[in-house]
């Protein structure tokens, strides 16, 4: 039988050193990147998971900060806790240097660990909770130090990679050309939300029925062949496919594809961590704001599914457990760092991108958030966002499953971000 502290400490630990294997290859100079008020430094990412672990577990315990002067510095948005740097301003704080926040890190594991170490079976119990929370935070980091870092490299001309260009061969699964197979789902009565043991984050509760036509959702992912196809089409000139606001978006950026995506005479590339990349027509398609995934659904004869049919349709066609257990299928961080094409055997539900729905990130029936200052880890975002279902290429594996809610704005693309696609039956 597995010792709780044990199996809770090693988890930690892999955490922590996954967040500064994420950040070895980059420089001080471009840990101190912040290419977009949207995206963070790397460093700051480094810093902000262990201010984390100081707010919601050592100084509750009576442990004092490391440097009283970091919550300033590295609190994210949680009001409660008090003034901090505007969010815009993370990339002008030179100091405190990578090496020192490394330091900072260092000092952080030792406390906790040794609180962790002397704390007996019941109050273990009690505080395993936030350490899992804290895990489970640190991972939604280690996907925004990649997706803020890729941002900044694109903005450089030189292009620089992250990781040494892809030399491997083109992966061996493939999807047929043509149209997606549409796999139908009787409609009904069904539940949503997590269930049995294992962590959630508030946002994914409580589970709750919900009513379903009958749908049908598409065996892969929107591809590049799809958006090329909408791109030959005049698909960016078509206001007809777009919800108008998109259309106005699109017009006033002159978006004329993806994000991160080119198409010239040379073909169509998109950068990524390992530089620019030339994509088969049957890898699928990344960077797409909601608008685009949405024009690009109507151009399909198809719409975005609910996010309610997106995890019936998950947990109907996988083991009953994926309502709660983590998914380890698909790729994800530790794999190529690009979306890859879909396994021709069936649906990939999990990783390559973050699939759009076409539901707005709400509070599911009889949520409640939090009184203290954990309450505004989700619940207060509940407004003006999408919310997206999968994982992708760059989140952590073990990070996602079935029940999983993220949330963007509908004019994000710095994110990986793509398309499944639905249709009524």
């Amino acid at each position: 039988m597995s010792d709780p502290r044990h199996t809770l400490i090693e988890r930690f630990r892999q955490s922590r050193a996954l967040t500064e294997s994420l950040a070895a290859p980059l420089s001080e100079a471009d840990q101190q990147l912040q290419s977009t008020p949207l995206a963070s430094p790397t460093k700051w990412h480094r810093a902000h998971t262990s201010w984390f672990y100081e707010a919601f577990v050592l100084q509750p315990a009576g442990i004092e900060a490391h440097d009283p002067r970091f919550g300033y510095l590295f609190n994210s948005y949680y009001d409660s806790l008090g003034e901090r740097v505007a969010r815009h301003k993370r990339g002008l704080m030179s100091r405190p240097s990578a090496a020192e926040i490394g330091a900072y890190r260092r000092a952080v594991d030792e406390r906790l660990l040794a609180y962790l170490a002397r704390l007996d079976p019941e109050k273990l119990a009690e505080i395993a909770p936030r350490i899992e929370l804290g895990i489970a935070h640190e991972q939604q980091h280690q996907e925004l130090l990649l997706t803020d870092i890729l941002n900044a490299f694109y903005e450089n001309p030189l292009a620089p990679a992250y990781r040494e260009p892809d030399a491997a061969p083109a992966p061996s699964h493939s999807i047929a050309p043509g149209p997606a197979d549409f796999r139908a789902q009787a409609g009904g009565v069904v539940e949503i939300g997590h269930r049995g043991p294992g962590f959630c984050f508030d946002n994914e509760q409580p589970r709750h029925r919900v009513h379903l036509n009958d749908y049908a959702l598409a065996d892969r992912l929107v591809s590049v062949g799809d958006v090329k196809a909408f791109i030959s089409a005049g698909g960016y000139d078509t206001p007809t496919l777009w919800l108008s606001q998109g259309f106005e978006l699109a017009r006033a950026h002159g978006w004329r594809a993806p994000g991160y995506a080119r198409l010239d005479d040379d073909g169509y590339a998109v950068f990524t961590l390992r530089g620019w990349h030339q994509p088969a027509d049957d890898e699928p398609a990344s960077h797409l704001s909601y608008w685009e995934a949405d024009a690009i659904a109507r151009f399909l004869n198809a719409r975005l599914p609910t996010e309610a049919e997106w995890e019936h349709a998950t947990t109907t066609n996988t083991a009953p457990a994926a309502t709660s257990a983590t998914s380890d299928t698909g790729d994800f961080a530790d794999g190529p760092l690009r979306p890859c094409a879909a396994l021709s055997a069936g649906p990939e539900w999990f990783g390559n991108v973050w699939q759009w729905t076409r539901s707005s990130y709400d509070a599911y029936p009889g949520y409640r958030a939090a009184d203290n200052a954990l309450g505004e880890y989700n619940g207060k975002f509940m407004a003006q966002q999408m919310v997206l279902r999968g994982g992708s290429c760059l989140t952590p594996r073990g990070h996602v499953r079935a029940s999983y809610r993220n949330f963007w704005p509908p004019d994000t693309r710095f994110q990986m971000t793509g398309v499944r696609l639905a249709k009524d039956t």
